[in-house]
């Protein structure tokens, strides 16, 4: 069966490039023949390497070129970018003849289940119903998320299957013939989880707002105020982004800058979480977070806020990790808090944690993609 992905190829989308490189290797493996098509890579290597047999095109549609411009620039140039992404992968599906197109909800959504190139249109989201909304932009902006997410549900009815992450998105959507619920999954679970004897929080993901970690920043003067220099603990915020500057002088303003490190981004994951006790989550929204499943799979606790969506699906309150109201700052340094004074509740927590991450089994989560494409 040859299946086609479109993507936007950013290093923006690095988690999606993520998700998608583990999921075409499986799908490698088990006799599929896989096509990659990107609208901005440019020549730029993918954010994680594929599988040599895949077939990678890029149609250098250059929706990024009007990034940081004004509204009325980027209102102007959109229908004509739109134009020409939809000429190029119509001529390119016609070319190739895939049994079943998958769509990562990059820019072609609107158009790609009208293309007629004989295939079946799978549509999957990785963020939630919400996710226009949550960008907490004003003015024109505002008005536009509002159409373009009035607009998103008019556009997932037509495909022959939408998938989710979550149960708790699938419920946003309403009650579509066509949605399913699909996790992701993790690619290896460690042998043995993590000692937790490290004294590290670590908050895993872009320095965006989308991230809140402002927030946390917030949070964790409290925890260090409370606790004193935060008892040798300190707070290890990895990844890179737009708002390092803001991050790191917020940290210095607040005196607890000695105790919060920012790593960068770091490709050995595995390390960090080995060498962190507890993961801090004060996203505004997410889909179902990688680090998440990660974290869990490592043995780790997790304190975060009840974002739509992911949070919900994966924590259990009290059991294998704490969830905060969303938005409840002083709540999320109670539960640091919590954790950080009581080892043994740190240690069943995690125990737990690690026992629940079976749910992300990279072999039962594909079995589950492998039966829906088999189906239509």
């Amino acid at each position: 069966m040859r299946i086609v992905y479109t993507i936007a190829g950013t290093y923006r989308t690095a988690g999606m490039e993520k998700v998608l490189a583990d999921k075409t290797s499986w799908l490698c493996l088990h006799g599929y023949e896989i096509i990659v098509v990107t609208t901005e890579q440019k020549g730029r290597p993918s954010a994680f390497p594929m599988d040599t047999s895949i077939q990678q095109y890029d149609l250098a549609i250059g929706y990024e070129d009007n990034n940081g411009k004004s509204f009325a620039s980027k209102l102007l140039h959109y229908p004509f970018k739109q134009s020409r992404h939809r000429k190029r992968l119509s001529s390119l599906l016609k070319d190739v003849k895939a049994d079943v197109v998958v769509s990562m909800f990059c820019n072609d959504e609107a158009f790609l289940p009208k293309i007629k190139d004989g295939s079946k249109k799978v549509l999957e989201i990785h963020f939630s119903r919400f996710k226009r909304l949550q960008y907490g932009r004003k003015g024109f902006w505002a008005i536009a998320d509002r159409l373009r997410s009035r607009r998103d549900q008019k556009n997932v009815s037509r495909f022959d299957r939408f998938v989710v992450l979550t149960g708790e998105d699938k419920l946003y959507w309403g009650d579509l013939p066509n949605i399913e619920v699909i996790p992701n999954s993790i690619t290896k679970r460690p042998d043995h989880p993590s000692p937790l004897s490290a004294k590290t929080v670590i908050a895993v993901g872009r320095l965006s707002y989308q991230k809140g970690l402002e927030r946390l920043l917030d949070a964790w003067g409290i925890v260090c105020d409370r606790l004193g220099e935060g008892n040798g603990w300190k707070l290890r915020l990895v990844g890179d982004g737009e708002m390092k500057e803001a991050l790191m002088e917020q940290a210095k303003s607040s005196g607890n800058s000695d105790t919060v490190e920012f790593s960068g981004v770091i490709k050995d994951m595995d390390t960090v979480y080995d060498n962190s006790s507890i993961l801090a989550l004060s996203s505004r929204y997410e889909g179902l977070p990688m680090v998440l499943i990660e974290a869990q799979s490592h043995g780790i606790p997790v304190v975060s806020f009840a974002c739509k969506c992911g949070p919900k699906d994966v924590i259990t309150d009290g059991k294998n990790g704490i969830l905060v109201p969303e938005g409840d700052v002083k709540g999320l340094a109670e539960g640091l808090m919590k954790l950080i004074t009581s080892p043994e509740l740190l240690h069943s927590m995690g125990e737990e944690a690690y026992s629940d991450s079976l749910r992300w089994n990279r072999e039962t989560i594909m079995m589950q993609w492998d039966n829906l494409f088999k189906s239509i």
